[in-house]
């Protein structure tokens, strides 16, 4: 076969964004995490068909119960097709004034898919069906928090705030960053240094303690909406002067390069070359940065909210949820109310993944 011939029978080079694309599938943890991470969106966004009971629900028998295990042999080693849980039986120990709760192995509560439950709504609609459930009987994959509330449900509610505000925070350090870099390094002059004047004054003040003295001053009588409304703003405010000084390193280069001089001499205007070639020629660096600090969002609400700062009840997330695990003897007693912590950690570190895997995707030298 000649030369001409296999030119010939060559597939149609690949774009760009498609290049990055195959590198990224072949990254399978990032591939992985994000499977992961979307699977998690998804039980956010529909929380309470995924759920197996509302929220609020409080059940005065099962206080403080510890998980229950999914079974498919009892304990006669007999195998059944349909899961089961044993059904428990509460009794306070008088030595330590807390319940003690057994397996009743004679009563075992089957679990069964796409059952009636907890009504709830969703886009204005009232259902009551739920991904899983027992007819009789409870089922707590992750027990019950001291006031008898199922933690499993309680933590997919939670994620609604806790990865939802993630998502906002970073989009609004990214949109601040980007544009005001953008235009500092591009225009230069006066404008470039009274914009770096001011990115060093923010970087003069220590973040943790800076976020913690904003948060103090949100009026703690507002309602959960603005109290979130204000962490987002305050993580941009506090986070955009870094993320504008990369750009602005970055567009230094660009502006020199011929597309942008061929712009310019047709005539095109600032905020047109900024939007139509600076920020899509540094979109992969932003890419990568937000997937990296959408983990850091995550973790100064909960923390926030840890610490009474943040959001307040009835509003849930994964921060308030720990608020019940800060004394001690609550979680020698009831490890299980650390759940939230690790669906944290678990979260943070699928977005690194992520971001790892579009780092090396983007970086032709990787």
């Amino acid at each position: 076969m000649d030369a001409a011939t296999t030119l010939t029978d060559k597939s149609p080079p690949l774009s760009m964004r498609q290049l990055m694309l195959r590198r990224f599938c072949r990254n399978r943890v990032a591939l992985g995490s994000l499977i992961i991470l979307g699977l998690l969106y998804l039980s956010m966004i529909f929380a309470g068909f995924v759920s197996p009971y509302s929220p609020t629900r409080s059940a005065s028998l099962y206080l403080t119960t510890p998980p229950q295990s999914i079974r498919f042999f009892d304990d006669e080693g007999s195998f059944h097709l349909r899961p089961f849980v044993y059904r428990l039986e509460g009794k306070r120990d008088l030595k330590t004034l807390t319940f003690v709760y057994e397996e009743i192995k004679d009563q075992r509560d089957e679990i069964f898919f796409f059952i009636e439950g907890d009504s709830y709504e969703f886009f204005g609609f009232t259902f009551n069906r739920h991904l899983f459930g027992t007819k009789e009987g409870t089922v707590y994959l992750l027990g019950t928090d001291l006031r008898g509330r199922d933690m499993l449900s309680r933590i997919i509610y939670g994620s609604r705030v806790t990865l939802t505000i993630g998502l906002v925070g970073v989009a609004l350090m990214i949109t601040l960053g980007a544009l005001i870099g953008a235009l500092s390094g591009y225009i230069g002059g006066f404008v470039d240094m009274a914009v770096q004047r001011i990115i060093e004054v923010f970087r003069l003040f220590p973040p943790i303690p800076l976020w913690l003295a904003l948060a103090a001053a949100v009026p703690p009588q507002l309602p959960s909406v603005y109290v979130l409304i204000s962490i987002i703003v305050i993580y941009g405010f506090i986070q955009w002067p870094g993320l504008a000084r990369e750009v602005r390193g970055l567009v230094l280069v660009l502006r020199e390069t011929e597309f942008v001089l061929a712009a310019q001499a047709a005539g095109a205007g600032t905020f047109w070359v900024v939007r139509k070639h600076l920020i899509p020629s540094v979109m992969p660096h932003l890419l990568v940065t937000a997937t990296l600090g959408i983990p850091v969002v995550i973790i100064f609400e909960s923390t926030l909210s840890f610490f009474g700062l943040g959001v307040k009840p009835p509003t849930i997330s994964w921060g308030l949820l720990l608020q019940q695990s800060q004394k001690l003897e609550v979680l020698s007693f009831y490890p299980w109310l650390l759940a939230p912590a690790v669906f944290l950690v678990v979260a943070a570190l699928l977005f690194n993944f992520v971001g790892d895997g579009i780092r090396d995707a983007v970086d032709p030298y990787s």
